[in-house]
């Protein structure tokens, strides 16, 4: 069965070639035209991936997405957001609101179909049937449950997006080892370029944030990339 990717986005002429593209490619498209009916078509169709316009009426893409990442239903779905050039700041809003990826219009539609299959790519992955059971790793406070796709820190459990999950096993996995941006784009993001290092350091803050008191284990080496240390109280 085909994979469902919902375009929410008010601008007829992107929507008509993303649709043709998309379909192209082999995935089942569905349209929305703003904020409002975008949400209730995520809610009733249960799309496997969502491009997501920044600026939308009556609601826009960002408290579209501030809303999935609310509800318990819809908190994994994948959204690429869909930002003007050279407006950082919506990006960085929308990365720190857990958006996977986001496309600058005008943009190439085949770099845009390239992300899309990267990122439901990393879904697959995720999926914890696919992991062996009673897979569990541990650095110091930081627990991280392979079979049961779940993150927990001294106990508790920490709500965590497909992306920064896989962000955090590959650090954890790494054993105290630095892990490059290349490396991280590469194993998590599925890219092979530096272009995109930003988007490793603001999901490193993000993941900083929900891990509290577990914060100060991820470390960062500077003109290198990241590592997560063993346990607490070790030097830098």
């Amino acid at each position: 069965m085909s994979e469902t990717v919902l375009v929410v986005d008010d601008e007829k002429d992107i929507v008509d070639v993303l649709r043709y593209n998309l379909r192209q490619a082999g995935y089942r498209v569905l349209t929305a035209q703003d904020g409002r009916s975008g949400l209730e078509s995520i809610r009733r169709d249960h799309p496997d991936l969502v491009l997501l316009d920044i600026m939308l009426p009556s609601l826009s893409g960002l408290d579209v997405l501030k809303t999935v990442r609310s509800e318990i239903t819809t908190r994994g779905l994948p959204v690429i957001l869909l930002t003007a050039k050279g407006d950082e700041v919506d990006r960085l809003l929308g990365f720190e609101l857990g958006s996977d990826d986001y496309v600058a219009k005008p943009f190439s539609v085949r770099e845009l179909l390239l992300r899309v299959r990267a990122v439901l790519k990393r879904r697959e992955k995720a999926d914890p049937v696919e992991e062996e059971p009673g897979e569990v790793y541990q650095a110091g406070p930081i627990e991280i449950d392979m079979a049961h796709h779940q993150v927990r820190v001294s106990g508790h459990a920490v709500p965590l997006t497909i992306t920064e999950f896989r962000l955090l096993e590959q650090l954890v996995r790494a054993n105290g080892r630095v892990r490059t941006r290349d490396f991280l784009l590469s194993n998590v993001w599925g890219y092979s370029s530096d272009v995109y290092s930003r988007t490793v350091d603001t999901h490193i803050r993000r993941l900083r944030e929900k891990l509290g008191t577990a914060a100060d284990s991820l470390v960062t080496v500077r003109g290198v990339g990241y590592r997560l240390r063993a346990a607490a109280g070790e030097e830098e």
